[in-house]
């Protein structure tokens, strides 16, 4: 695939350095000397652009925020300390008591939880659609709407929003749109479907290891005419007036890295970047073993959800948008929990894990492991039923994987 090709040259060279250590550097220090007064303030006021103190990024950080912002066609990034972290400095860099949120399609449990309960504590509601609901979306848009939120795919139900219709839904009622854009990195560029911020678990297919937790967020410019600079965004009026274009980046680093200190950590970062070097390879790679066992085992008669079989019902938005893919996600159902437990039991590829997007092909049981504090009518919502597995196709030989889940469902 094109995209793909482009991105193997622009990581590649983005991520190594040509003059001294060719690896990115580990800069563990979590604080940094000024050298005097004079450059102490303009650090603090930023005219100077040097660290400043860790919990507000570090070098190694900072490289891998600038390789972000770049694959992703934004002026910055943030490297935060996990996904949720990102989710969390995206929305709260925005968001005061009284605001509300509107949610799309089917959730990861944990963003779900933030939104329905930890934001509501504070004093902010999230109302919840399916991702074809766009009349009710339209509808439910208040003068308190700060954020529409959404993934890219839904995580685990498999449902495609239509990301430009959203934007544009978005735009003319002058709203921030945020996507959640974990699953498919380089497959699907947000920024370019209209969003303002992509919030991404670096954790999963960006590293692809297992070894580094961490997220960012990549954010669009300020320009001349924007919803930012109205007032349902007075908050963030005084960033475009000191920082103009980067204004979403100066933003959240005052109203959420600083204070709340969801900071990514060095070794994470760089281990990160090593990831990055092969991303655009494994995307790739399982782009096309997700969808040729997701057909494959549909024929075999197993119940797979994925928007590549011509039956699901975003399969044509699958064709018109998803041309590189979507990911490494799939569901299968298997009717009870008895049943997907001895699934998960039999084969012998699979490593059952809450992690996804990584070399090795992972499953799990849903309504037992992340899902099981939620009750029968936020499970239903969400696409959790008692016999559904979620799994992660990794990079092993399809050909492997189909004979191993077949075998594991007879």
């Amino acid at each position: 695939m094109q995209k793909y090709e482009k991105f193997n040259t622009r990581l590649v060279q983005a991520l190594g350095n040509k003059k001294g250590a060719v690896s990115s550097e580990i800069v563990n220090s979590a604080a940094f000397a000024y050298g005097s007064a004079e450059i102490a303030e303009g650090i603090f006021e930023g005219s100077i652009k040097q660290p400043l103190y860790a919990r507000m990024g570090n070098p190694t950080s900072a490289k891998l925020e600038g390789v972000l912002a770049s694959m992703d066609g934004g002026v910055g990034a943030i490297a935060t300390s996990s996904g949720m972290a990102a989710t969390a400095l995206a929305t709260l860099s925005l968001l005061r008591s009284g605001d509300e949120i509107i949610s799309i399609g089917g959730l990861f449990g944990g963003t779900y939880a933030f939104f329905k309960e930890t934001l509501q504590r504070f004093g902010v509601k999230t109302y919840f659609f399916d991702v074809d609901e766009l009349d009710a979306i339209a509808a439910a848009v208040s003068e308190k709407t700060k954020i529409i939120f959404l993934e890219s795919v839904g995580n685990p139900n498999m449902r495609l929003p239509d990301i430009p219709a959203i934007a544009a839904i978005a735009d003319a009622a002058g709203v921030v749109l945020m996507v959640d854009n974990t699953m498919t990195p380089i497959s699907i560029a947000p920024l370019d479907l209209g969003a303002d911020m992509v919030v991404y678990s670096t954790t999963k297919i960006i590293s692809g290891h297992s070894a580094a937790l961490g997220g960012a967020v990549v954010f669009r410019g300020i320009k001349a005419q924007d919803k930012f600079r109205s007032e349902r965004y007075r908050e963030v009026h005084k960033f475009i007036e000191k920082m103009g274009t980067m204004a979403l980046v100066a933003n959240a680093k005052k109203r959420a890295l600083r204070d709340f200190g969801m900071s990514a950590n060095a070794h994470a970062s760089y281990l990160t970047m090593l990831g990055m070097e092969t991303l655009s390879l494994r995307m790739e790679r399982v782009a096309k073993s997700t969808e040729m066992i997701a057909l494959k085992l549909y024929e075999e008669g197993l119940h797979i959800n994925h928007p590549c079989i011509p039956h699901h019902p975003h399969h044509l938005r699958y064709i018109k948008y998803f041309s590189a893919g979507c990911g490494t996600l799939m569901s299968l159902e298997c009717g009870s929990k008895e049943n997907a437990f001895e699934f998960l039991k039999r084969s012998k590829l699979v490593t059952i894990t809450a992690n996804i997007g990584d070399s090795r092909t992972l499953a799990l049981h849903m309504a037992s492991t992340i899902y099981r504090d939620f009750n029968d009518e936020e499970r239903a919502f969400l696409g959790i039923t008692d016999g559904l597995i979620r799994i992660s196709i990794g990079l092993e030989n399809p050909e492997d994987i189909i004979a191993d889940f077949l075998e594991a469902v007879t």
